[in-house]
């Protein structure tokens, strides 16, 4: 009611729609002026005083739903459309792409211990025909049938006898695990061609783009699609069918073996490796052109994962994620114990200062990540020449930006003949925007804008679901109808 008395009830309406619908924006005030390069003339100013409630609010652009269900829409639609451009091309990928051998790729965590787990059809959670119980005097079997709201799922079946330590420790070496993935493909594929390492990228190139899932124990699985192509890039002929590049990744995986350093004296060094349940699965064969599952599922299946947390919540954590989090905490102070600077004390800082010896440990940052249950690495990376990039998409939508408004002050329709083009064109800036901004707060001034902003975003969000349930249905129906040719006799 405050607005509505106050009468900025309209100001707000149309700042929480430039904001997007964003849940917690970000204040800010100053101003910005837009200079012509070649001319130096000033061409824009613009004036956070000038905006409708007298502040500029920008979206967090948090990939997380939990934190903003608007903007993390927009990164998962983003990811699809950096994915599916891998897939099928466009955006200044060629089309060809979608001739390449293409295969899904899932790697897990290894074992640590047992912990409760959803089973398929009526299985039990653990059942054991005998009784067996750990060191701890705890029954190893489980007869439950658990769903997936159970809070014990992902939990161990004995705390004392789940390896944490080394849980974690996998955890924080799971990049380099990849990194040497990739590595150990490519000198795999360099094998089955018979030529050295260093002339692959003469005869095959390897593209990827990968993202990475919690599981409910608190690890991550990597999720990836890895294509083949020529040496000439996306699109030119592979040297090797899917076939052969399945038995490639098979082979990498097995072979990859990380050391872990011991976090001190007391430690021992770990052999990490990938875990035994490895799923490779055959997308797009470029030579028998056979799809084992659609692109658009698996590029829909990736983008889902983009706004996916690790399942954390500060206020109300599981038990054993909680626990995981003050493990991480835990093993950084051990790694920095007998400081003279007292670093350990502060090793679960979120920016902890720390002295030049223990900085060089590589565990002195995993108090840090403890949010992220020790996971250090980006939820989603891709290699360079997979498809388009995240800054080329939001570019795009800069530039679709300004052409909408300049169109609709200069009243002429927007050409879309060759808006593509124009959007993802790699030219030189013309303009230089310099500003001067200062930081004013984050989220709604009120409790009441706030809910308005989630209500706008949950409408946005039924009305896409609608307009895509009604573009699928418009699909389907016109594969249905699709025309006959009868040819019939002209003298009947």
């Amino acid at each position: 009611m405050g607005r509505l008395s106050d009468g900025t009830m309209p100001a707000l309406a149309d700042t929480i729609s430039r904001a997007g619908n964003c849940a917690h924006p970000v204040r800010l005030v100053g101003r910005s002026e837009t200079v012509d390069l070649r001319t130096g003339e000033i061409v824009e100013t613009f004036r956070s005083a000038d905006e409708p409630l007298g502040l500029l609010y920008k979206p967090c652009g948090n990939r997380r739903e939990s934190v903003c269900a608007s903007c993390s829409r927009i990164y998962a639609r983003d990811t699809f459309e950096l994915i599916s451009t891998g897939l099928n091309g466009g955006k200044g990928v060629p089309a060809t792409v979608n001739a390449s051998p293409l295969l899904f790729v899932t790697l897990t965590a290894p074992s640590f211990g047992l912990v409760h787990g959803v089973r398929d059809g009526k299985q039990p959670c653990h059942p054991r025909t005998r009784l067996a119980w750990c060191p701890h005097g705890r029954r190893l079997t489980c007869w439950a049938h658990h769903d997936a709201d159970d809070p014990r799922v992902g939990a161990p079946l004995c705390r004392e006898c789940y390896d944490t330590d080394s849980a974690i420790i996998w955890q924080w070496h799971a990049p380099e695990l990849w990194r040497r993935f990739t590595i150990a493909l490519r000198r795999q594929l360099a094998a089955e061609l018979g030529v050295r390492d260093h002339d692959l990228k003469h005869h095959a190139r390897l593209e990827y783009a990968k993202v990475a899932e919690f599981q409910t124990r608190g690890l991550v699985h990597f999720h990836a699609l890895v294509r083949i192509d020529g040496p000439d890039g996306p699109g030119s002929p592979a040297p090797v069918a899917a076939a052969r590049l399945h038995e490639a990744v098979r082979h990498a995986v097995s072979t990859v073996r990380c050391a872990a350093a011991p976090l001190d004296d007391r430690d021992v060094e770990r052999i990490l490796r990938f875990g035994a349940q490895t799923d490779v699965r055959i997308v797009r064969d470029g030579f028998a052109g056979g799809d084992h599952i659609t692109t658009e599922q698996v590029a829909a299946y990736l983008a889902k994962y983009s706004t996916k947390s690790a399942g954390v919540d500060p206020r109300h954590p599981l038990p054993h994620l909680a626990n995981l989090m003050e493990s991480c905490r835990a093993l950084a102070a051990r790694a920095m114990a007998g400081c003279p600077f007292a670093c350990d004390k502060r090793a679960g800082d979120r920016h902890p200062r720390l002295c030049g010896k223990c900085a060089q440990s590589p565990y002195a940052l995993l108090g840090r990540w403890a949010s992220m249950l020790g996971f250090r690495g980006h939820f989603s990376t891709k290699s360079r020449r997979y498809s388009v990039t995240l800054g080329a998409l939001r570019r795009a939508r800069r530039r679709f930006q300004s052409l909408t408004v300049e169109a609709r002050r200069r009243a002429t329709p927007l050409d879309t003949r060759a808006l593509e083009a124009q959007l993802m064109a790699d030219d030189e800036e013309t303009t230089l925007v310099i500003g001067t901004w200062a930081y004013d707060g984050s989220g709604w001034p009120r409790a009441g804008d706030k809910a308005l902003a989630d209500a706008a975003a949950s409408r946005a969000r039924e009305y896409a679901k609608w307009r895509a349930e009604q573009r699928h249905a418009r699909t389907s129906d016109n594969r249905q109808d699709k025309p006959t040719t009868v040819r019939t006799s002209r003298g009947i």
